[in-house]
């Protein structure tokens, strides 16, 4: 308890109260434009805060983390540009929100669903660390093959008014998961002799490519597919914050942020993978699920609160065990070792008077988050006040430099390019999207699973043999399956009602 009023304290000194603000905007910022991510924003700061009191440096990478995890949402939700991999999900039902003239709902919605995930992951990573770690140790490549598959039948759900398309669309993207080389042998696969494509499809540009240049091809042939601008922005001026909406759905951001959290402990899990499942358990736990995909504020309340409640999960293996749970908790415990910090007891122990303002200064920093987002989402949304050619133009320079800046390579804007080319294409034929994502980031997961499980037992059959037969594996094998019955089990009934 000593530690806990010296961490908050501490974290509210002025100099770090001003450290906080600066992270949250930069990370904002960061989130906010296509391309710069949270682990770049952060990646760049680390030598701005090692001039800085170890705390104080460290409370101003956790504003950045925090502030991108939203910043995201941002362009997801009013041009169908996610800044993040993460913050696509949050366009689903975001961007079309926007285009029936409610941006400014959506933008607080965002806003408030990122500041309770943020403050339940605040909870977990404060009190419950040490257990949870340990917990995550339990998952090995066997259970990361049953975690990926789970996510693979989210497709189902998301879907299920043609699940053939949806399934069309996650094969296509396990087409994109397996170009680069074999995890196995070390070959070279469909690279078409392309020295740049050995690494496989690069994760941001990917991304990028099917939801930003398929929209933007779509806003250019398609004039229906913009903003209705006058509409937008007197529904814009029109919207005033009421007090329900700090918190609508209490049992969604709950729920959806504990899922988020323990996919955040789950090393390499990643937030792409917590903000669909959020999403999934959302539109599970509705009572109007059909409206989803359409425009609903629950669509945006489950993927935001569970992608932010991925920060306190990710920091709590990286902390107690030295396992960074995504690509950020990796580069922040590069700057926890560069401030002379090792992951492990002595965090919470020894250099507690480090270690707890930080905890703290992340609860802060989704604070000023919130205060912002609610402050400034009519400004925000009035990005939509912007004549359509200076904003396809803008999106497009964006796009491009964001996918240049993640490698430093052309290669990544013309990998982009295509991507987006096939989106709209696939956009055209009514080919979900959002299945083509899930199987671009869960089929190599769930590969390189069961790779290492075949070496490490043997042969094939032995290698299935002990994904069936292990506990955690089975429960989520069942929680696929059940994912899978779901929609006709749906279909079914409603037709059984009918009759």
């Amino acid at each position: 308890m000593e530690n806990i009023l010296m961490g908050l304290t501490t974290a509210l000194s002025p100099n770090n109260l001003l450290a906080a603000v600066l992270g949250t905007v930069l990370g904002i910022a960061f989130g906010a434009m296509p391309g710069l991510s949270a682990t770049m924003g952060i990646a760049v700061l680390i030598p701005v805060s090692y001039g800085m009191d170890p705390a104080m440096g460290l409370i101003l990478l956790a504003g950045v983390y925090v502030g991108a995890s939203y910043g995201g949402s941002i362009s997801a939700i009013l041009v169908n540009t996610p800044g993040t991999p993460s913050a696509a999900a949050t366009g689903w039902d975001g961007h079309p929100l926007a285009l029936k003239g409610h941006a400014t709902e959506a933008l607080i919605e965002s806003a408030v669903a990122s500041f309770w995930g943020t403050f339940i992951g605040f909870i977990g990573l404060l009190t419950i660390a040490p257990s949870l770690a340990s917990f995550s140790l339990k998952f090995s490549s066997q259970e990361n093959v049953c975690l990926a598959i789970f996510g693979l039948t989210i497709i189902a759900t998301l879907s299920s008014k043609n699940i053939v398309k949806g399934l069309i669309g996650g094969v296509i993207g396990l087409l994109f998961g397996c170009i680069g080389m074999d995890p196995q042998y070390g070959y070279a696969r469909f690279t078409f002799g392309q020295m740049s494509l050995l690494t496989g499809f690069p994760t941001v540009p990917t991304i990028i490519g099917i939801y930003s240049i398929s929209q933007l091809l779509s806003m250019i042939v398609d004039r229906d597919a913009t903003v209705e601008v006058e509409s937008s922005i007197n529904m814009v001026n029109k919207y005033k914050v009421k007090l329900k909406d700090l918190c609508r759905y209490p049992f969604i951001y709950l729920w959806c942020s504990i899922v988020g959290m323990v996919v955040g402990i789950i090393p390499a899990a990643g937030g792409s993978i917590s903000a669909f499942m959020g999403y999934s358990e959302a539109r599970r736990l509705s009572k109007t699920p059909e409206k989803f995909g359409t425009g609903h504020r629950e669509g945006i309340a489950g993927p935001e609160s569970a992608n932010n409640a991925l920060i306190g999960g990710s920091l709590i293996p990286m902390m107690t065990l030295g396992i960074p749970g995504n690509a950020v908790s990796a580069v922040l415990m590069g700057a926890l070792m560069l401030h002379g910090l090792t992951p492990g007891n002595d965090l919470f122990t020894v250099k507690a008077h480090i270690t707890y303002p930080f905890i703290f200064g992340i609860v802060i920093s989704a604070l000023i988050m919130v205060i912002l987002g609610l402050i400034c989402a009519k400004q925000f949304a009035k990005v939509n006040n912007i004549p359509e050619n200076y904003l396809t133009a803008g999106i497009l320079v964006l796009t491009v430099l964001g996918s240049f800046a993640c490698e430093n390579s052309y290669a990544s804007v013309y990998i982009m390019l295509f991507c987006g080319v096939i989106g709209y294409f696939l956009k055209r034929l009514h080919v979900d999207l959002s299945a083509v994502v899930l199987g671009y980031i869960l089929g190599p997961l769930a590969e390189r699973g069961l790779t290492r499980t075949i070496i490490r037992t043997g042969s094939v059959g032995a290698g299935l043999q002990s994904i069936v037969t292990r506990p955690i594996c089975i429960v989520l094998l069942l929680a696929s399956l059940i994912s899978c019955a779901y929609p006709f089990v749906k279909k079914y009934l409603a037709r059984k009602q009918a009759h």
